[in-house]
């Protein structure tokens, strides 16, 4: 099928490990949830600009079973977002019992979220919601999008089977997080039923405890409630450009607490007590 037809692959910089330039990056224009306008991009993004990652799950089919993305966010650039998914033959529908038995092939796909959030939020009608990862460090996210790069490769070199318990959208991203993160991210029953990752993140202690500097922490209703993503999608003008990229992403993380990696806010927080200590 045209959506997962392309294969994501990358090329670093030889003078400059942290310039990364993806070929085959999807950025189409959704109508309908059949009808949209291909286009397949070139982006480079510069690691050193990292700052911090989002988890993005979709339901279509009640409140077990979801799909998982990933966005990395940059300091002075869009978001760019990742997905593994299955690669459908045109005229193929997913089943979960046939993602058993080697039905489909794996695939990851690279893309701006004006296309890859907008088409499950708007065209399919998908309930979506968006949750910024906090307590995380600059070399952690980094490590977590060189583990993407490493998927890439891996796929390109030999292309792997899906499969609905062991190789999914959530708990793919789940074994590469852990090799960042070790044992903040304890093996737990719910990296299995994708509907409840958020649930597992928020008991983790990876969604912000006291967003906003409240004296009362969100509830985890609170947190579906503000980080419900269809709301402020609702009759978003999916133009094709930068500009409509950008505000896409700024548009679905409205009313959102975004932290701050942990080494810049202990680096902004040092500042700020040199400065008071200065002005004094």
């Amino acid at each position: 099928m045209a959506e997962v037809d392309q294969q994501v692959a990358y090329e670093r910089d030889a003078t400059n490990p942290d310039l990364i330039t993806l070929t085959n990056v999807r950025n189409f224009d959704w109508r309908t949830d059949e009808d949209a306008t291909e286009h397949w991009e070139t982006r480079t993004i510069d690691l050193s600009k990292l700052s911090g990652v989002d988890v993005t799950n979709s339901y279509w089919m009640g409140p077990l079973i979801a799909h998982t993305l990933v966005s990395f966010r940059f300091e002075d650039d869009r978001p760019l977002a990742f997905s593994f998914e299955i690669r459908k033959e045109n005229g193929e529908s997913f089943s979960a019992l046939a993602g058993f038995f080697r039905r489909y092939e794996l695939s990851l796909i690279a893309a701006e979220e004006r296309d890859i959030i907008y088409t499950r939020s708007n065209a399919r009608g998908e309930q979506v919601y968006l949750f910024p990862i906090s307590n995380l460090q600059q070399h952690e996210v980094r490590s977590l999008f060189e583990s993407y790069l490493t998927a890439m490769d891996e796929l390109n070199t030999k292309p792997a089977w899906y499969n609905t318990l062991t190789s999914n959208c959530t708990n793919i991203i789940f074994y590469m997080a852990r090799i960042v993160s070790g044992d903040r991210l304890p093996w737990d029953y719910r990296i299995w039923v994708s509907g409840w990752l958020p649930n597992y993140l928020y008991d983790v202690g990876m969604l912000d405890a006291a967003p906003e500097k409240q004296n009362q922490p969100w509830s985890m209703d609170t947190w579906y409630e503000r980080t419900h993503i269809n709301p402020k999608s609702m009759g978003f003008n999916n133009l094709h450009s930068i500009a409509n990229s950008r505000e896409f992403s700024r548009q679905i993380r409205q009313d959102i607490p975004i932290p701050l990696l942990a080494d810049s806010q202990a680096s902004a927080e040092a500042q700020a007590k040199s400065a008071a200590q200065a002005s004094h």
